[in-house]
């Protein structure tokens, strides 16, 4: 069995030495190999990176735009295979693998204008006979770290706008599905990125490790659990390396008494089982004001649940699929159990859940669990699987006070009719990502994706505006051409 390689300075490198299974979530079963890079291959990668990164600099944004769009159109001529390639390794069903294609491609068409967007300042006369402008200038080369839940959409978050901004890249996908990040990568490379530009390497901490420590690489961008974000931010920042890392969530839905309850319950059923749950912008945690309002949404919640469809990427028609490995499904299930042992109601269980034909299959059900407390580790810690908590609380001050006090703030919605509630609650929560009737409030790729406390390291958001700052530094150019014959004394006072 051949092991998956890398892409190094425009084509592919196999090396022997370590590797990983990689397994189809859908029938538990290996589907191939993925090597996992030593030191000496990632400082390869680098070292084409640094050689390539010159000539990109100063390659006209106009042409590296011209790149993006190609690379936007060989996308969406490949969806099919790429949507299949997500489902084999990750498992999500392909509609789903085709919406997080489709929202990374925003990001290419953001990318798309480099030109407009890295134009700088400039002020003429701002003394006499002199002018001052700014630049954005790219950093060199850059790197990044993405997860496995979205292996399409994520890096799509970073290397287009890093590179539409003259850096050059090497991206470290997840080892347990990238393949489809690889293909992807070679895609950018037809569409006319010059070899070194874009290298892919395939790898554990290792790798992680190598890019955090080499001084050629000038900033780190990561997704990924909030530990592993702490950990990349501290190490990055510690070699003086520019650093964003995005961490974990734990996202609470606010229902008032006064809500639509039938579109919260379809909102909350895709929001929180949508991609087995797998993604850090899912709805876990549902709060509901009254007990009113909470019976009638666990009702409601138990018999929308009962036609959810869990089965394999390939057939449509499913939900949602398995989640990404048999580890991952004994931790979800742990969590479910720790529920019902810390005194909640498990009123839809999951864990038993078995998909005909795919009996060794990674699947874990739709779970709804009521009277959960802020105390318990099911409140407390992330889960990632299609498990929905629901909390019962007196007034929306106090559910504003349980999502102020958890350590994660990175996306949060209310459901409401009333407009004062909404404005109140979406000025005052603290929270980088508010949604009002609206379950997953991802933004779109012209504005910013990034949350609050322990949900983000780091001074900038991903993708959008914060992409250019992040991935440019600022240069500020005063200049004057005195006149032939003037001459000036020396000036010895602070210019003003």
């Amino acid at each position: 069995m051949t092991a998956l390689g890398h892409l190094i300075n425009g084509a592919r490198v196999d090396r022997e030495g370590r590797t990983q299974d990689l397994y189809n979530p859908s029938t538990g079963e290996v589907k191939g190999q993925v090597s996992l890079a030593a030191k000496a291959t990632v400082e390869e990668a680098i070292a084409a990176a640094q050689a390539a990164f010159p000539a990109w600099r100063n390659t006209p944004p106009a042409k590296r735009a011209r790149v993006m769009f190609r690379f936007k159109q060989l996308l969406e001529e490949h969806t099919d295979e790429i949507v299949r390639l997500i489902g084999e390794e990750h498992g999500k069903i392909s509609h789903d693998a085709g919406g997080e294609l489709a929202r990374g491609i925003e990001n290419i068409e953001y990318a798309c204008g480099a030109p407009e967007l890295l134009k700088g300042e400039h002020s003429k006369n701002t003394g006499p006979g002199i002018d001052s402008w700014s630049e954005h200038q790219p950093l060199g080369v850059v790197a990044g770290i993405t997860p496995f839940n979205f292996p399409a959409m994520v890096p799509l978050w970073m290397y287009p706008m890093a590179i539409a901004c003259g850096n050059t890249f090497v991206l470290k996908p997840s080892e347990r599905d990238p393949t489809s990040a690889l293909f992807i990568a070679e895609l950018a490379l037809e569409a006319g990125l010059p070899a070194g530009v874009l290298n892919v390497v395939n790898g554990d901490k290792e790798a992680v490790d190598t890019l955090l420590d080499d001084d050629r690489i000038q900033a780190v961008s990561f997704v990924g659990s909030t530990p592993i974000a702490e950990y990349i931010y501290s190490r990055a920042s510690a070699n003086g390396k520019r650093c964003q890392a995005l961490g974990g969530a734990k996202n609470h839905a606010i229902v008032m008494p006064d809500a639509d309850m039938e579109n919260v319950v379809n909102s909350l059923t895709g929001a929180a089982f949508g991609s087995s749950g797998e993604r850090c912008m899912a709805l876990s945690v549902a709060v509901a004001v009254g007990d009113e309002a909470a019976d009638n949404l666990v009702a409601k919640m138990q018999e929308s649940m009962t036609s959810l469809k869990v089965g394999p990427f390939s057939d449509k028609s499913n939900d949602f699929g398995p989640v990404i490995t048999q580890a991952h499904r004994e931790k979800v299930c742990g969590y479910i159990a720790s529920a019902e042992e810390q005194g909640a109601t498990l009123l839809v269980d999951g864990r038993d859940i078995q998909v005909e034909g795919y009996e060794r299959g990674f699947y874990v059900g739709g779970t709804l669990i009521d009277n959960v407390t802020p105390e318990m580790t099911c409140y407390r810690e992330e889960i990632f699987g299609p498990v929905l908590l629901v909390m019962r609380v007196d007034s929306m001050e106090e559910a504003m006070r349980l999502i102020d006090e958890h350590e994660y703030g990175n996306g949060t919605c209310i459901y409401t009719r009333d407009g004062e509630a909404a404005r109140y609650f979406s000025d005052h929560i603290l929270v980088g990502m508010v949604g009002v009737n609206v379950p997953l409030p991802v933004p779109v790729s012209y504005h910013s994706f990034g949350g609050w406390k322990r949900s983000l390291f780091g001074d900038l958001s991903a993708y959008g505006p914060d992409a250019v700052r992040f991935y440019t530094r600022r240069k500020t150019v005063t200049q004057r051409w005195p006149s032939a014959g003037v001459r000036e004394g020396a000036q010895f006072s602070f210019p003003s």
